[in-house]
């Protein structure tokens, strides 16, 4: 086991792109509005993770492409090549300029949790994380602080552990609320919101492109497969006692969560009044460490997708992810409510993940280019389990705003 840990690598940065400011505000959201009830999401969202994230870095394992390299390839000939390309591209590219949003919103909703709510110091703190994001992007030094951010995030997590412990939320209304599946009356918007800052879409991409620098080929799938499963289950697992710490701390107390002062509160019984300054660490971190994340995963994507060459070095790479950087500041300037953006920005992935699975799929399933390592019928199976079930509740949703259910 405790060579399996030492193991994980990619996995990680998976777990750190999710487990961003995203996932803490719509976890204590989905805990503080509908207590324990919206379990469930969390747990299907992380073991749909775990087998959609394992086919992205089986992908890159064996054939040494990222997916998008794998897609144009295998397009290459067909006449539905450009506007299947076109939609891919104006769906993760808006959907990870929105999820930017949330991302810089959240980091600058950490600062407000230990100085106050200040709109000039929002909008500050928001221009000063895009412009470090920009800064880390440019010189190409993102892997150099890495660890620490990672570290950072992890270090919240345990604080959420840690925070469980002490609030000691029921384990019966748990499991209920895991194994019992319910929609709330208005709901399912923050179910979806919480699906989609799990399974982000962007992580596809991005798994892939770091596990065929990982591992080369058949012997290191066994590798990255328990990389995935441990980096990936201990997120979920972190989501899931987020959520719980709030149910038992803010809904059962039938307190409110407007502010990020509100989201402290789920700290108070461990730290008392350094509650506040934990959870602001915990989001700035998260959130420089997403903003990172989201718009190099678009680099890698369009970069794949249109053949850019010079790899991550190159200017086209580079200025990729800086658009992506500048169009989340400029939406996280708005003046929206932070907790707003956030949510709707995980909505947003949630709309995005059919999509770009039913790609995953389509790749996962060219025995021209996995040979014996293709898809096999149980993971098909729930490959489009995964697919359908999101689909329905995107569908629900849309239908649902239209007066037509």
């Amino acid at each position: 086991m405790l060579k399996r840990f030492r193991e994980v690598g990619p996995g990680v940065l998976v777990t750190a792109a999710f487990i961003g400011p995203g996932t803490v505000t719509a976890c204590t959201l989905a805990g503080a509005n509908y207590g324990y009830a919206l379990l469930w999401a969390l747990l299907f969202a992380t073991i749909a993770t775990i087998i959609l994230q394992e086919m992205s870095a089986r992908l890159g394992t064996i054939t040494q492409q990222g997916l998008g390299d794998i897609l144009i390839n295998e397009l290459q000939n067909s006449i539905f090549k450009w506007p299947l390309i076109g939609l891919l591209l104006v769906a993760l590219y808006g959907g990870n300029a929105a999820y930017e949003a949330g991302n810089l919103a959240g980091g600058a909703l950490g600062i407000a949790a230990i100085f106050g709510e200040n709109a000039l110091l929002s909008k500050v703190a928001v221009i000063a994380l895009a412009t470090f994001g920009i800064i880390i992007l440019v010189r190409g030094s993102y892997k150099d602080i890495e660890k620490i951010l990672i570290g950072l995030v992890l270090l919240m997590g345990l604080a959420f552990i840690l925070t469980f412990f002490v609030v000691q939320p029921s384990l019966l209304s748990m499991f209920d609320g895991m194994f019992k599946p319910t929609i709330p009356t208005d709901s399912l918007l923050t179910v979806i919101a919480l699906i989609g800052t799990t399974v982000v879409p962007y992580n596809l991409f991005l798994h892939a492109s770091a596990a065929k620098t990982r591992w080369n080929g058949p012997e290191g799938l066994k590798a990255a497969k328990s990389d995935t499963v441990i980096s990936i289950g201990l997120g979920g697992l972190v989501a899931i006692l987020i959520t719980s710490t709030a149910a038992a701390s803010i809904y059962a107390n039938a307190l409110s969560v407007q502010s990020a002062a509100d989201m402290a509160v789920q700290f108070e019984p461990l730290f008392g009044s350094m509650a506040k300054y934990l959870l602001g660490l915990g989001l700035f971190a998260a959130g420089l460490s997403s903003a990172i994340t989201a718009p190099l995963a678009t680099s890698f994507v369009v970069s794949e997708l249109l053949k850019v060459e010079g790899g991550e070095q190159s200017v086209t790479f580079k200025a990729i992810g800086v658009s992506i950087l500048v169009i989340g500041c400029t939406l996280a300037l708005t003046g929206i409510k932070p907790l707003k953006l956030i949510l709707l920005a995980q909505f947003a992935n949630g709309l995005l993940l059919p999509i770009v699975a039913c790609f995953l799929l389509f790749a996962l399933n060219r025995k021209n280019i996995l040979g014996e390592y293709a898809n096999g019928i149980i993971a098909n199976v729930l490959g489009c389990a995964v697919v359908l079930f999101t689909a329905a509740l995107g569908a629900r949703l849309i239908f649902k705003a239209l007066g037509v259910l």
